[in-house]
C-alpha cells in the first residue's frame, strides 16, 4: 500500500513498438514482504535494448504488450518490506535483474539462470528498469558502497563477464581469444585477465572500439586470425560480438579448445564450417546465459573493490526524458560504449 502523501505513479519509458519509446506516468509499484523499493539512479543500455527497440523482438523474446526496458539498474534502497533488514534504507545497490522461483529442478540443481519459471526486468512481460522505482527481491539487490551511480550499473554487465570465464573455464596460463571490444568484450578481457590467463586477443571491425580497448589485450585483430595464435593455437574463443560470421574461421584455436558464445547472436545464419570444425577438433561449444551462482555477487565485490575501472566505460548519459535520444545514439554510433539513461536530478 502506497504511504500517505506519495506519489501513486511516476515516469518511466515505455516502448510501444519498434522505435517508439514515449515517456509517460506508471502506477507505482506495491512493496510486499521480503522485497525492497529502489529509487533508480542509473540504467545502462545493453544490446537486448536496442535489439527490442529496433526490431520489438530479442531472439525469441517478442514485445506484444508496452513494455519499460532496462535491465542494468542501479540505486538507492529507499523502502523495505516486512522480514528486510532496515540497515538496507539509503545504501546504493546494485540490481541483479533476474528473478527465479527457486523450486524448480535447475534452480534446486544450482542453475538458476536457467530457470523455465524465472522472470527479467526489461524482458517481456516484465517491466524493466527505466522508470523511477523498482521493487525486488531482497536477494536482488547487492550494496556496493564505493561506486557511483553510473558505475554501479555496470556491474550486472560485469556479472555477465565473470560468468563466461567460468563457463570457458579460464585459468592459469590460458591463452584466450575475445571477438567483439563492446562492453562485454572488454569486461570478459578484464575479468580473463583476473583469472589468471596468460595471454588475450581482441577482435574487432571497428577500430574506434579496438582503440577503446588499449592496454586490455596483448594483441589487437581487425578480423579473426586464419591461423594459430601465439604458437599452439588459443584455449579458448569467448564469443562476444553477436556476430555469427565470427565462427566462419577457427584456425587461431588449438584442437580442444573452448568456445563460450556469450553475444546474443544476430538472427542470420552460422557457417556450417563451424559445425565441421567443432566436430573435428572437439572443441567444447558452451553456452552462456546472464550468470549462474556467486558470478553476480563476485561481480559487485569486484567492481566495490577499486581493482576495475569501469568509468571508463561510461561515454554517453541521457536522462530519462530523452530515453528515445539514448537508444538511437547507441543503437546508430559504433564510437559509444556504454550509454547511460539516468533518473530525474540525478548527476554521474
Amino acid at each position: 500500500m502506497n504511504r500517505p502523501g506519495r506519489a501513486s505513479t511516476e515516469l518511466a519509458a515505455v516502448l510501444h513498438g519498434p522505435k517508439d519509446i514515449r515517456v509517460e506516468q506508471l502506477p507505482r509499484a506495491e512493496l510486499p514482504a521480503g522485497r525492497v523499493r529502489v529509487a533508480l539512479e542509473a540504467t545502462g543500455l545493453c544490446g537486448s535494448d536496442l535489439h527490442y527497440y529496433a526490431d520489438g523482438r530479442n531472439g525469441p523474446n517478442v514485445v506484444r504488450a508496452p513494455l519499460v526496458l532496462g535491465h542494468e539498474g542501479a540505486g538507492r534502497v529507499v523502502e523495505v518490506g516486512s522480514g528486510v533488514e532496515p540497515e538496507l534504507i539509503g545504501l546504493r545497490v546494485a540490481i541483479e535483474p533476474a528473478m527465479v522461483c527457486g523450486q524448480c529442478q535447475l534452480c534446486r540443481a544450482g542453475r538458476y539462470n536457467l530457470c523455465l519459471n524465472g522472470t527479467c526486468l526489461g524482458s517481456p512481460p516484465t517491466h524493466g528498469t527505466l522508470r523511477q522505482s523498482v521493487v525486488m527481491p531482497r536477494a536482488n539487490v547487492h550494496p556496493v558502497r564505493h561506486l557511483g551511480p553510473g558505475t554501479a550499473a555496470l556491474v550486472e554487465p560485469l556479472a555477465v563477464a565473470t560468468w563466461a570465464v567460468r563457463r570457458a573455464q579460464l585459468g592459469l596460463g590460458d591463452r584466450v581469444l575475445i571477438t567483439g571490444a563492446g562492453p562485454i568484450g572488454q569486461l570478459a578481457a578484464t575479468a580473463a585477465r583476473f583469472a589468471g590467463v596468460s595471454w588475450i586477443g581482441l577482435v574487432d571491425t571497428a577500430a574506434a572500439r579496438l582503440s577503446s580497448a588499449d592496454g586490455l589485450a596483448d594483441a589487437y585483430f581487425d578480423a579473426m586470425p586464419t591461423g594459430p595464435v601465439e604458437g599452439a593455437g588459443a584455449d579458448a574463443l569467448l564469443e562476444c560480438s553477436g556476430a555469427p560470421e565470427v565462427l566462419a574461421e577457427l584456425g587461431a584455436l588449438r584442437p580442444g579448445a573452448r568456445i563460450a558464445l556469450v553475444g546474443i547472436p544476430a538472427r542470420r545464419p552460422v557457417a556450417e564450417e563451424f559445425l565441421i570444425m567443432a566436430q573435428r577438433y572437439e572443441y567444447d561449444v558452451l553456452g552462456c546465459f546472464r550468470y549462474g551462482p556467486g558470478a553476480f555477487t563476485a561481480a559487485a565485490a569486484l567492481a566495490d573493490s577499486g581493482r576495475i575501472d569501469l568509468q571508463r566505460l561510461i561515454t554517453a548519459s541521457h536522462p530519462l526524458a530523452d530515453t528515445a535520444t539514448a537508444l538511437h545514439t547507441a543503437l546508430t554510433d559504433r564510437t559509444q560504449l556504454k550509454t547511460l539513461v539516468t533518473s530525474p536530478g540525478v548527476q554521474l
